[in-house]
């Protein structure tokens, strides 16, 4: 540790400076709340446009057409 000069110990200050400024960034983007609901939203399309779900949706869709008419013819 006595071995070195300040120059080396300010170039090492200045790249953790680096390097946390970077992670900070990272962790801000991160935690955007516009990107968060973008990426719940892109995640939400992905999951319903699966065949199976729309098939379900379909399917009940048709279920409450059902007891609509029921309903309305009495």
């Amino acid at each position: 540790m006595a071995d070195r000069n300040p120059d080396e110990i300010k170039q090492e200050i200045d790249r953790a400076r680096d390097q946390l400024a970077l992670t900070v960034d990272a962790l801000a983007e991160r935690a955007n709340p516009q990107r968060l609901a973008d990426d719940a939203k892109a995640k939400a399309i992905a999951i319903a446009s699966k065949p199976a779900v729309i098939a379900t949706f379909a399917g009940f869709g048709v279920v409450v057409l059902v007891v609509v008419i029921r309903k309305i013819r009495g």
